[in-house]
């Protein structure tokens, strides 16, 4: 008999309450909370803590020389940051600010270290989400280096609503065409354009807020 296909589905980590399980563990912790625009961490910093996004959003910029800024991250609920204390790195490369009031777990680096050598359902966590991130990275390089600004822009929301992720709705928080364009290497008026041209089509829906993703903007990354 001939074998059923089975679709297969992307694997999906269990939902993870961190401040619970720290708590467990012992480890020590704060919990911050701040508000729009506010400054987590700025470039320069002393790098001696690693942050943890409970509820909101944030951003990572680099400011160059020039003076010239880049969006190199957008982090939302359930993803870690500042974590490249663990290995040495002596000052913050870059800046980390609240994109919407947000409450961040802050650890301590020895005790993070602690809890990576003696837990291991964490570090398993841990070492899941700097994979991906990684992964991340280089798919960003790739784009920035081969695909179309409009085709940069298509995929920067899609990775924004979460596509692909269940239980999550494709809903952007409210976001200036600035960062955007900062997040994909090109202009506001380059992407105000793509931004109307996409709502045309409806691929998306936004009226100055938040903005809603709909499946059919996937159609933009995977066209050739």
């Amino acid at each position: 008999m001939p074998r059923q296909r089975q679709d297969s589905q992307p694997s999906q980590l269990p939902p993870f309450d961190l401040k619970s399980f720290l708590d467990s563990a012992g480890a020590a912790r704060t919990i911050r909370k701040y508000p729009r625009s506010a400054v987590i961490f700025s470039q320069g910093d002393h790098a001696t803590d690693v942050f943890y996004v409970q509820q909101g959003s944030v951003k990572l910029s680099v400011l160059s020389r020039t003076g010239k800024e880049a969006v190199v991250a957008i982090l939302t609920r359930g993803d870690f940051f500042g974590e490249g204390c663990l290995a040495d790195q002596p000052r913050r490369i870059a800046t980390a600010s609240a994109m919407s009031a947000s409450t961040i777990l802050v650890i301590e680096k020895v005790k993070m270290l602690d809890v990576l050598h003696t837990q291991t359902a964490f570090a398993e966590r841990f070492l899941a989400h700097m994979l991906a991130r990684n992964i991340r990275v280089e798919e960003d390089l790739v784009d920035l280096l081969f695909n179309s600004s409009e085709r940069r822009l298509a995929r920067g929301l899609l990775l924004l609503a979460r596509y692909g992720k269940r239980d999550q709705p494709l809903l952007i928080p409210a976001m200036s065409q600035e960062t955007l364009a900062e997040m994909i290497g090109t202009t506001r008026s380059r992407v105000n354009f793509f931004m109307n041209k996409f709502r045309d089509l409806g691929f998306i829906e936004y009226s100055g807020g938040d903005i809603k993703v709909n499946n059919s903007l996937l159609t933009v990354v995977l066209h050739d």
